[in-house]
């Protein structure tokens, strides 16, 4: 089993934690014995290598305390820059090279940074230099961005005749992100939502804020993204792409970026939650600022959401507070891409049903992946053996390793379940 250092950052204000996860390409198949070089810059702008990682038979890397700014920094504006950076150097045998520049770390938070490694149409000579370097820019908090341009809250519905398909509120399997303003020439990013859910938060606010001004910030980047995606707002301009990267049109979205443990938890706790009216059948335009450098009345503030939740606030209360008392919170009807729905009660040890059934399957064939998790008879019966490899998988994919199958990690094991497949199957 990995050391973990999750509870004793939490004690180290002046340090955060990293982990590392490896896979092959954007597939869900992990990449063991991943050599993973860990380089902090000194002031002349060198490299200092720090520490070297290895990733395990889940293609994840045991985690490590590093140096960061005082933890006051992040919890006042105004202040320095109140994370650290270090840069990452990503060697596998038979992979190529990658670096990753600019990782964040936050005082007394977790960093989980992704590497996505290819294989195809590499030389050797190519194999042994980086072929990719991802550079992280700098959080929306610390540099100054441009401000989002207001747009009405509610948004009007096109005719039928329009592109909107939806007439309830479904939450895609991926998000199609342009980078950069709607009318320029930048790439397509395909992402999963919950990741683009979680690069948006972890690109927007900090994740050693109380709890709740997490959750009510990421219940505005929900509701704001499924409004984009209910109203199919780019495709009816004509646009081949779901949402941009633009903080004057849409949110901050940076490629390859890391995420951070607290928000990567709260946004698989809540994903299929949004903001709405009592008067509109769609997700609430949820449209917010910093609150320090750009105000704006009807939008929630950042700093303000955190102040309010130091004062013992709950989200829902935060998020009335900004967008009016008749808001209240909505559930997306159905996840997309996901082969069973939630069965809608928490699995344990000790029940029996075919929701466990459906479970042991699919964990069975993601074990095939992930050895570590082992497998298990699809008797439907939730016995120590299942609740282990619950309690494994969650350790593995950052959820709370208590061996419960709520939404959170019954989501998760499904979108797994279907990478893992569609890799078998060639797809």
């Amino acid at each position: 089993m990995r050391k973990t250092y999750a509870n004793q950052v939490q004690n180290d204000v002046d340090k955060g934690a990293l982990r590392v996860a490896c896979f092959l390409g954007e597939r869900a198949q992990p990449i063991a014995d991943a050599r993973v070089s860990v380089f902090g810059v000194n002031t002349q702008g060198d490299e200092v290598q720090i520490e070297e990682l290895q990733t395990d038979s889940s293609g994840q890397s045991q985690e490590i305390l590093l140096a960061t700014p005082p933890l006051e920094y992040s919890m006042t504006s105004g202040q320095p820059r109140p994370y650290a950076q270090y840069n990452l150097l990503i060697q596998a045998d038979g992979f190529e090279t990658l670096k990753i520049k600019d990782v964040q770390i936050l005082p007394t938070s977790l960093a989980l940074q992704n590497c996505n490694l290819n294989i195809e149409g590499l030389t050797a000579q190519q194999l042994a230099q980086p072929t990719e370097t991802i550079t992280i820019d700098q959080h929306t908090l610390y540099y100054e961005y441009p401000p989002k341009i207001p747009e009405e809250a509610v948004k009007p519905l096109p005719p039928p005749t329009g592109f909107v398909v939806l007439d309830r509120v479904v939450v895609p399997e991926t998000i199609v992100v342009h980078a950069g303003p709607p009318d320029a020439a930048a790439p397509n990013f395909y992402v999963p939502f919950r990741d683009y859910i979680k690069n948006v938060a972890s690109s927007e606010i900090y994740a050693n804020w109380p709890a709740n001004a997490i959750k009510a910030n990421i219940l505005a980047i929900l509701s704001f993204t499924l409004n984009r995606v209910f109203t199919e707002w780019y495709r009816n301009k004509g646009k081949d792409f779901t949402i941009t990267s633009s903080t004057a049109f849409d949110q901050a979205y940076f490629h390859g970026r890391n995420f951070f443990a607290e928000i990567s938890q709260a946004v698989d706790e809540i994903f299929t939650t949004y903001i709405t009216k009592p008067d509109i059948r769609q997700p609430l335009f949820s449209q917010y600022c910093d609150g320090v450098r750009v105000k704006h009345d009807g939008w929630l503030s950042q700093w303000g959401s955190k102040e309010l939740a130091d004062k013992g606030m709950a989200t829902i209360d935060i998020l009335r507070n900004y967008y009016g008392s008749a808001v209240y919170l909505d559930a997306a009807v159905k996840v997309a891409g996901i082969p069973k729905s939630y069965p809608g009660t928490p699995l344990r040890l000790g029940t029996r049903s075919d929701a466990v059934r459906t479970l042991q399957t699919q964990l069975n064939i993601i074990a095939d992946n992930y050895p570590a998790i082992g497998k298990m008879p699809a008797d439907g019966v939730f016995g120590a053996g299942t609740e282990q490899a619950v309690k494994t998988f969650q350790q593995v994919f950052n959820l709370v390793p208590d061996g419960v199958v709520g939404l959170a990690t019954w989501y998760k094991i499904s979108a797994v379940y279907v990478a893992v497949a569609k890799m078998a199957s060639g797809v």
